[in-house]
């Protein structure tokens, strides 16, 4: 029988390190040099930044969205995102051309995947193929099949129309992973990985365990103290101006829910970027959690 599915969370951190890091070899080790380079890994926090960080957050809880707003943008999460996709297109994301690098499992041509006719795997927040269509070129086509869903009509007729899409190696569809899932969704047991990048962190947090059943950031990023006031709704929950959602997890957090779902850990880590602006000489830290996980009780 075919494995049970790896599930990639790059909402993107480890205790081991991918070897394939396209990142993961540039480190700072004179201050005075910060400004060589456009980003620097694993930069570690001193403790004063951690206590500012908390303090940015602390004072942002005096500046909630009023509970009307809150409540709609809670109760129309996919309306915010068929909203920006409609404006934008697909315009906006670039493709992840990093991502076999960061996660070589999705290369077909591994050992793990040589013995299948045919490599399944389910993007979930497709968006407008950012992934999709990266996925398929830098694999050999005639042995993947990519099943794309996300929950903004719009995103997945963006990507529908796009002249590479192809509907015998393809299969794009809406799904709120919150919901049950559609008759266009994979078969139950039938896939060997799902991708979920940036997804968890865009659902409200307590309908996350139901995303997660339906599927069987890091915490102080830059992105999180830049928001202003009306910006938080509740912890570490927070509203962007364009009305879509963001929450910021913590790893033993997100790990402890992916436990829930008997999802075994095979790699987890904080990712710690130093981005730099070298024209304006101005620093900014960036964390994201990146895991994998595989099933349990899978078999040969």
């Amino acid at each position: 029988m075919r494995d049970e599915p790896i599930m990639g969370c790059a909402e993107r951190n480890v205790e081991e390190k991918p070897k394939c890091n396209p990142f993961g070899t540039r480190f700072l080790t004179d201050e005075a040099q910060v400004f060589t380079h456009n980003a620097w890994d694993d930069v570690e926090w001193s403790e004063e930044q951690q206590e500012e960080a908390k303090k940015i957050v602390e004072h942002q809880k005096t500046m909630k969205v009023d509970d009307v707003k809150a409540m709609q943008l809670l109760s129309t999460p996919a309306e915010q995102w068929d909203a920006f996709y409609a404006q934008n297109e697909n315009r906006f994301f670039k493709d992840r051309n990093w991502l076999l690098k960061e996660f070589p499992e999705l290369d077909v041509n591994i050992e793990r995947n040589s013995q299948n006719p045919e490599v399944k795997i389910l993007e979930v927040g497709c968006g407008v193929g950012n992934t999709t269509f990266p996925l398929m070129q830098v694999n050999d086509s005639s042995r993947i099949f990519l099943h794309s869903c996300d929950y903004a009509p719009n995103a997945i007729r963006v990507l529908k129309s796009q002249e590479v899409y192809d509907t015998s190696k393809m299969n794009a569809f809406v799904w709120d992973i919150t919901q049950d899932a559609p008759e266009e969704a994979p078969a139950p047991g039938s896939l060997d990985y799902v991708v979920c990048i940036y997804v968890l962190s865009a659902i409200h947090p307590d309908n996350i365990r139901k995303a997660l059943r339906n599927l069987d950031y890091g915490r102080y990023d830059l992105t999180q103290l830049r928001f202003k006031k009306d910006r938080l709704i509740d912890e570490n929950l927070y509203c962007r101006g364009d009305g879509t959602l963001v929450y910021f997890f913590e790893m033993e957090e997100l790990e402890k829910l992916l436990a829930e779902h008997d999802m075994q850990k095979q790699a987890m880590h904080v990712d710690r970027r130093l981005i730099v602006n070298r024209a304006k000489q101005v620093k900014m830290y960036r964390q994201w959690i990146q895991g994998k996980f595989v099933k349990s009780g899978g078999e040969e």
